[in-house]
């Protein structure tokens, strides 16, 4: 009787630990429509890789890279475990990365830390939503601690994101939750529900220049836009305290929610500037478009730059924008009605196909987003011919930023610009007021949701 008594409490302990061990399981499995980065049970889709430019690994051959993962997992499997359904770093060794990259996300994690800690999550392999310890003990305050964690901690001093909005940190021992949405540069963070971070540009640490770089170069020749990287791998920092994570999920997000994110952001003093049935308030060669579906569309063979009846001095304007393969348009910015933008406007800033073949050996300043013969703007930010882009220009005395998908590609004062392509000189790059318009090139570019602020 004593023996069936303990092989039933056996069987009950048995029972009771295997209903934790699924509770324990259950807490890895991803919501609807997102998909688990941690299984739960071991570090399958992870590798190693510490505080590293992006830049250098790329440049990196194959077999160097390979040596190089190596060696960091030695050091993953030095640092790193699962206990109990959760990841723990002992707070030392190199950081857990994600095998895949990504750009558009949306990423669920939870963490829990300890004192003294000091942690983050880079994003896109780039320093990072900042985890540490927000008492005055942990002896961080002079470095912003005291705002708490889910800052863009390594962005320039006084930008926004650096510190958090809130400070949302939950007591030691208690697991924190982050929601983190990236779309572009713009990056949102929610901790433990609170927004701590609100659409806010996260800046490309690996390359930031200086205003003593920028003095070095030509006259006009500064982009400073300097982007974050299109997509890359998530990290999980060490640094110096044991840290513990689980639920890490991630939803990538498309292009049309994108879109919608970033038109829906920020729109406060915009008013619509075309009203997607016809050209009441514009001018110029209207006849050489064609109003379809609520859009603007080039027709084929045709172009001319159409324009804004009314003129902007200061101002923004954000619109979406379709190019076809090969497609060339531009927008006319302070164009005095009559002329080529380009040169007689403040500037044509170009719309363009960048990977179109047929522009392969342009000059720079030639490619999308540049303020046409003059500077150049980044590449690679542009979504695929036949998909919606979403655009915002700055225009603010002599200075001009440029914002693609969420991304800004192009930063910079023509006021300072003394070099022309082809040695052309831009007679109307100082004017300070014009109309807006678009300047077709005969291809069937589509505009769409256009609206104007004046600053």
């Amino acid at each position: 009787m004593l023996t069936n008594r303990y092989a039933w409490l056996i069987a009950l302990l048995f029972c009771s630990t295997s209903l934790v061990q699924v509770g324990r399981a259950e807490e890895n499995l991803a919501p609807d429509g997102f998909k688990p980065l941690f299984n739960g049970q071991d570090l399958a889709g992870w590798h190693g890789m510490g505080h590293f430019d992006p830049r250098v690994l790329a440049a990196m051959s194959e077999e160097d890279r390979a040596k190089k993962r190596a060696t960091d997992l030695e050091d993953v499997k030095q640092h790193w475990s699962v206990e109990n359904g959760e990841l723990v770093n002992d707070g030392h060794g190199v950081y857990l990365t994600t095998d895949e990259s990504y750009g558009d996300i949306e990423l669920l994690i939870d963490y829990k830390t300890v004192a003294l800690a000091d942690s983050g999550i880079y994003l896109r392999a780039t320093p990072q939503v900042q985890i540490w310890d927000y008492t005055e003990a942990g002896g961080k305050w002079n470095i912003g601690a005291d705002k708490g964690s889910g800052g863009l901690w390594n962005n320039s001093a006084g930008s926004a994101g650096k510190d958090p909005i809130a400070l949302a940190d939950k007591a030691f021992g208690e697991w924190n939750r982050f929601r983190i949405i990236q779309v572009g540069e713009r990056t949102t963070v929610y901790l433990n529900g609170k927004l701590v971070v609100d659409h806010a540009r996260m800046e490309n640490f690996w390359s930031k220049r200086t205003p003593d770089d920028f003095a070095k170069e030509a006259p006009g020749s500064s982009n400073k836009a300097n982007p974050l990287f299109r997509d890359g791998p998530i990290q999980l920092q060490t640094h110096g305290g044991e840290i513990r994570w689980r639920n890490v999920f991630v939803r990538e997000i498309s292009a049309d929610e994108a879109n919608k994110m970033l038109a829906a952001k920020h729109i406060d003093g915009y008013e619509t500037a075309f009203n997607g049935k016809n050209f009441e308030g514009w001018s110029g060669p209207v006849e050489n478009y064609a109003v379809i579906n609520g859009n603007i569309k080039c027709k084929a063979g045709k172009g001319g730059t159409i324009y804004t009846k009314e003129e902007y001095a200061d101002f923004a304007v954000r619109f979406e924008f379709q190019v076809p393969e090969g497609g060339n348009n531009g927008l006319a910015i302070r164009y005095p009605g009559s002329g080529d933008t380009a040169y007689v406007g403040m500037c044509e800033l170009q719309v363009l196909d960048n990977n179109a073949p047929k522009y392969a050996k342009l000059d720079q300043r030639q490619y999308h987003g540049s303020a046409y013969g003059m500077v150049p703007a980044y590449r690679g930010y542009g979504r695929l011919p036949g998909e919606w882009n979403v655009q915002e220009v700055t225009v603010q005395g002599s200075k001009l930023k440029v914002e693609l998908n969420g991304t800004v590609i192009l930063d910079t004062d023509l006021g300072q610009v003394t070099e022309f392509m082809g040695g052309r000189p831009h007679p109307g790059k100082d004017r300070a007021s014009g109309h807006f318009g678009f300047a077709g090139h005969s291809d069937p570019v589509q505009f769409r949701n256009v609206k104007i602020k004046r600053l």
